[in-house]
């Protein structure tokens, strides 16, 4: 049985907006989860359900199976992080953590234990008796974390957490959250509208738009193998690059170059011919030169971004504009012709109504 379950779970407000649909998930113990999607998709809609701070509108949410639709935060045994780090500002890092244990009624030699482990575990043994406006951003969103893991919880649920630190401490905080989930064995559910946080950090990946899950999957599934144009289009850095165009003689047009579908379509093909498809690949896929078993493709070089171990060239191809993703060494000229292949297995084709892939 899945410890956290959330069965047709749908908010909506009093004024008639409907923020989350039938939204279906099982977690199981120890597990990190990471919500991620646009802002107002309904991701911390979700989590605040979870953590007892919004009500359920419609479905059920068990914990351990047990229903917990009418429980309280405090009933609920879940602990949350949020986006401002909501720390007592006249409070010590020492007393900031130790605040929920002291609610609680602990022993006082209990509580030093377990704020002076959870300071080691958070590398803030050093700061215990400085004030929150003495610490940096990054210091800040470990003691809010710190004042989270003290308590006994069986999950911790984190929003957006570190959307008010810089690239740098991003970076750093990113890889002692996960180092920390692995300490505690918690189940962790994690909200971000970055995907490169939902990548690095979690076991599996919920993919929302509009209120409605779009994909569940480890983060290899979803970036290997999305179901639509939109989870393609919003896991990885750049994006991946779409054609529209009609199908007619078997062959799909990506600018003026008609490429041969039967590679990819096999016996489907004639059930889309004169049907809108969506011809989909990443930038990293490509390389550049002609090469066997891919397509191939002619283009003219509008810009380069060099980016350090990589390099980020944007081409047109009769109208049609892309990025590619190249070696350094290998960065063409501005206004120069160029010629690059795709793999026939890195390609993606979307049914241009629905958006979803086509397998």
């Amino acid at each position: 049985m899945a410890y956290l379950t959330l069965k047709n779970i749908n908010k909506i407000y009093p004024n008639g907006f409907h923020a989350v649909h039938d939204f279906n998930l099982d977690m199981e113990k120890g597990e990190f989860i990471v919500f991620v999607g646009p802002s107002g998709c309904g991701k911390s809609t979700t989590l605040r359900m979870i953590a007892g701070l919004e009500d359920i509108s419609n479905g059920e949410f068990l914990i351990d199976g047990k229903r917990a639709n009418e429980q309280g935060p405090r009933e609920r045994g879940i602990a949350m992080v949020f986006q401002s780090y909501a720390l007592y500002p006249q409070m010590t890092v020492y007393d900031n953590i130790a605040f929920g244990l002291e609610l609680q009624g602990a022993d006082e030699d209990y509580i030093d234990e377990k704020v002076r482990n959870t300071a080691r575990i958070l590398g803030l043994t050093d700061y215990l008796d400085r004030l929150p406006r003495a610490l940096s951003g990054g210091q800040r969103q470990r003691v809010a974390i710190g004042r989270a893991l003290i308590r006994k919880v069986g999950v911790f649920l984190m929003d957006e957490p570190l959307s008010n630190l810089d690239a740098k401490q991003r970076v750093t905080m990113r890889s002692e959250i996960t180092q920390i989930h692995r300490e505690t064995g918690a189940t962790t559910i994690y909200v971000t509208h970055d995907q490169t946080e939902a990548m690095t950090m979690a076991d599996r990946i919920v993919v929302m738009k509009e209120g409605y899950v779009q994909q569940v999957g480890t983060p290899r599934e979803l970036y290997f193998n999305p179901v639509n144009m939109f989870v393609a289009g919003f896991i990885g850095e750049p994006p991946m690059n779409f054609v529209r165009s009609k199908v007619q003689g078997g062959k799909i047009t990506v600018g003026k170059t008609a490429l041969d579908l039967s590679y990819k379509l096999g016996s489907k093909l004639a059930q889309y011919e004169g049907k809108e498809l969506v011809f989909g690949f990443r930038p990293e896929a490509i390389r550049l030169g002609e090469h066997d078993n891919a397509y191939v493709l002619p283009a003219t070089v509008e810009l380069t971004e060099m980016l350090g171990d990589n390099t980020n060239v944007y081409i047109e191809m009769e109208g049609e504009h892309s990025i590619l993703k190249v070696d350094p060494h290998d960065t063409p000229d501005v206004d120069s012709k160029i010629t690059f292949s795709i793999p026939y297995e890195s390609v993606y084709l979307f049914d241009g109504e629905t958006e979803q892939v086509i397998d």
